[in-house]
């Protein structure tokens, strides 16, 4: 395969994974990462660097048009990055010292999980999310945009969601990827932000994150900006495009689609982790 069919396909494939990765709040990186080293045999080191830059762009992509729509609440964002950041410094320190095998199979049975926790629908017997003091405390509360016109919303569980956000930051310096998955769930299932918020708020945020891993596989040299063009650039005009289709997309197909996204990622990695043991 010629350098320019190589690059072309690469493209390809991340413009796919940045609209992916924008629609679930994910990052496009979850889907690049076996993109490139499935079907293009790439070096797994080399492939998470370019994962991680795509990340960044991803976020930069989708963020902006969805603090423009209302669906970000920056506010929660900026406060939960900081458990993230932290966690993803204490990631790459970690990585260094446990055994990447065993952390891919710990990570894929617990996507498992979390597929199916997304893929339900929330119980709304319970009625209203009541204001957190928290939350009321720190102005996190806010308003999306829907079919039907502006929609208020209330925060809940705060702590627990920064403790959450703190794993994320955790995974993300173990194993490349931006861990939009754990962020979506932790604001969805735990803080009871509606899914749409969930997905923009993590796409926000995802790209802080990636940032404070990308600089170890930098220093490192495992960031090759041939591979790494390609697939910044197919991301971004990916998740740029897929930011305009969140508005008029249903909540439910969007919690299938995050789910099935999940389940795939959960069995690659389990397989990654077999196949590094034995």
């Amino acid at each position: 395969m010629s350098i320019l069919l190589f690059t072309l396909f690469v493209f390809v494939g991340s413009f796919g994974a940045g609209f992916l990765g924008s629609l679930t709040g994910l990052g496009g990186g979850i889907v690049v990462i076996p993109l490139l080293t499935s079907l293009f045999g790439v070096d797994i080191r080399y492939a998470i660097g370019a994962s991680l830059v795509s990340v960044i762009a991803t976020s930069s992509g989708a963020a902006s048009a969805y603090v423009k729509e209302g669906f970000s609440n920056i506010r929660i964002g900026m406060f939960l990055e900081i458990a993230t950041t932290i966690g993803a410094l204490v990631g790459a320190f970690l990585a260094l010292r446990l055994s990447t095998p065993i952390i891919a199979l710990i990570f894929g049975f617990v996507l498992i999980h979390s597929a199916y926790v997304s893929s339900r629908p929330r119980d709304k017997s319970a009625g209203p999310v009541k204001a957190d003091r928290l939350a009321s405390l720190l102005k996190m509360n806010g308003t999306y945009p829907s079919r039907g016109g502006i929609v208020p919303y209330n925060v809940n569980s705060v702590p627990t969601g920064f403790g959450l956000m703190f794993i994320a930051g955790t995974i993300s310096g173990l194993l490349g990827i931006g861990s939009g998955a754990v962020k979506v769930l932790a604001m969805d299932q735990a803080m009871r932000l509606p899914f749409k918020v969930s997905t923009a708020t993590s796409n926000f945020m995802i790209g802080v994150t990636a940032a404070a891993s990308a600089g170890i596989y930098l220093r490192q040299g495992y960031i090759d900006p041939g591979l790494t063009m390609p697939v910044m650039l197919g991301v971004l005009l990916g998740s740029s495009i897929g930011a305009r289709h969140l508005f008029n997309a249903e909540t439910k197909k969007l919690r299938i689609i995050f789910g099935l996204v999940i389940f795939v990622l959960a069995v690659e990695m389990i397989y990654t982790g077999l196949k590094g043991l034995f």
